[in-house]
Parts: C-alpha cells; sequence; structure tokens
C-alpha cells in the first residue's frame, strides 16, 4: 500500500491518495475544493493535482472518501465524482448534521437522508475498493458524524486528532462533545502502538516544517492535550476551557452549507447564479 499526502496551505488540510502499487486500486480521502473568499469563487488547482497524480501513476480510484462534514474548506467529492467516477463514502450520523445545518442556510430543499452520498458507513462496516480493504470507526466528539478510516496498519483521523505537539480537534460546534471525542480516542488508542496515523490538518505549531504521519504509540506518549494516561474528567475541562475561546473557522459558512450536500455548491436561480448564505448571529 502506497500513501501520498498533499497539503493545502491555505486551509491546512491534508488530503490523501492511498493505492495499492500491485493491482493500482485506490482511494482519496478528504479532497479539497479550492474558494477565493474575496472573489466568492471556487478553483479546481488541488482537483487537478490529484487527477494529474492519478494519471501519472495509471491509479483506478473507487472511493473518495469523508472523514466528516469539514467546517474549515469545501469537499472536493463532487468534483472527484464528477470527473474519475469514484463513489463518495461518509458517516451514517451526516444526516443530523444536515438537519441541523439546513435550517440555518434556508435549505429547504436539500436532501437531509444523505442521498447526496453514495454509501452511509456505520462503525465497523467495510468498504472494498478493489484489492484494497477500509474499515470505517465512527469517531464522533468534533462532529456527530466523524469517522476514521482504516486501511491496513494506517488510520487516516480527520479532525479527531493531530500531531502530537497541536493536540485533538475542537468540540464546540452544534452537536460536537468533549466527552465523546475523549471516547472516541479511546477506541484508536486500543490500537497497537505502531498503528500509523495521518492527521487531517497540521497547523505547524512554532513554525515548524508541515508534518502529516505519527504513530498510536506516538500520541498516546506525547499528545499535548490527550496522552493515553490523560483522565476523561482532565481532558473534557481542558477542552471545554479551550473551545470557549476559539473563534470560528474563517470558511466555517462557506464550508458546511456545501459539505453538508457532499461538496456541491448551492443550486443555481433562475437567472443562473449560485448564492452562500452567511447567517447572522449563529455564533456568539
Amino acid at each position: 500500500m502506497k500513501i501520498e499526502a498533499f497539503f493545502d496551505a491555505r486551509t491546512w488540510t491534508l488530503s490523501y491518495l492511498v493505492w495499492d502499487e500491485s493491482s493500482r486500486d485506490a482511494v482519496i480521502i478528504d479532497p479539497v475544493l479550492d474558494y477565493d473568499p474575496l472573489r466568492v469563487n471556487v478553483f479546481e488547482e488541488s482537483i487537478e493535482k490529484y487527477t494529474k497524480r492519478i494519471e501519472e501513476l495509471g491509479l483506478k480510484l473507487h472511493w473518495s472518501l469523508e472523514t466528516h462534514a469539514h467546517a474549515d474548506h469545501i469537499s472536493g467529492g463532487a468534483r472527484i465524482r464528477e470527473k474519475l467516477g469514484a463513489k463518495l463514502a461518509i458517516g451514517k450520523p451526516i444526516t443530523a448534521v444536515q438537519s441541523l445545518f439546513a435550517g440555518v442556510f434556508g435549505r429547504n430543499d436539500l436532501d437531509t437522508s444523505g442521498g447526496q452520498f453514495d454509501k452511509l458507513v456505520e462503525d465497523g462496516e467495510e468498504l472494498v475498493a478493489g484489492s484494497l480493504r477500509l474499515r470505517a470507526i465512527t469517531t464522533p466528539g468534533h462532529t456527530p458524524a466523524c469517522v476514521t478510516w482504516q486501511i491496513g496498519d494506517a488510520l487516516f483521523t480527520g479532525d479527531v486528532i493531530f500531531m502530537p505537539d497541536y493536540g485533538t480537534g475542537r468540540c464546540d460546534f452544534p452537536k460536537g462533545s468533549a466527552e465523546d471525542l475523549y471516547s472516541s480516542v479511546q477506541k484508536l488508542y486500543a490500537l497497537p502502538d505502531s498503528t500509523r496515523v495521518f492527521v487531517g490538518h497540521d497547523y505547524q505549531p512554532g513554525g515548524r516544517p508541515v508534518q502529516w504521519e505519527s504513530s498510536i504509540g506516538e500520541e498516546k506518549a506525547k499528545n499535548i492535550q490527550l496522552k493515553g494516561h490523560t483522565s476523561r474528567e482532565e481532558f473534557v475541562a481542558f477542552r471545554k476551557a479551550r473551545d470557549a475561546k476559539l473563534s470560528p473557522p474563517n470558511l466555517i459558512f462557506q464550508s458546511i452549507q456545501c459539505n453538508i450536500d457532499a461538496g456541491n455548491l448551492p443550486p443555481a436561480d433562475a437567472a443562473g447564479h449560485r448564492r452562500l448564505i452567511l447567517p447572522i448571529g449563529v455564533f456568539k
């Protein structure tokens, strides 16, 4: 199995291309659709990078996997499906996120059954991508629909845990839960210490170079917010106090209203215009 990381410096997002070197079967995890907030426009620089690499390697892309409905970048999943035919998968609780935010964005037309995705996975469910076998581990807390994808000895954790010098994901989004995140991380910490961890973002604390791979053993020993011996009470108190001081992500409204719809932009009106909604007063 081969893994290649793509780092989007605009949003500190890491996307991953995973493939079997023998069969050329592949999946992509958390692809990005680029967004220019000043021009209010999307572009496909990241999509083009993935596509070029997939073509160079002669891969057959089976799935585009989401770890959750991101609040800091627009998903490239819908464009990947359109261009390369990959199916989209996300955690089944995305329906709760859809139901919550459909009202916030006035999207009475939104399908809140998760029908925009090809597969809604449950805990322990396995997907097949040719010769690759994928297992979904539900890891709620950052959002209720968070999934860690396990492929071989590698975990793709999204925003559950980051590099050890940064910590864990925030839990103050609607239906987020520090208690749930603690339990989710314990599920991961129960795996062998040698299990590789590939994170969903890297914020380069202290200005260090970008990093994206650690291990369960390293996280348990060194994660500055949640070590293997950290108690539930200690972590929950810390996470709630820290989250209370955090500002919302820069692109939270643009991202969520597209990502609850599998990365699709809002539908065009009769004049052909698409409009992103910026609701006032949702975050105090």
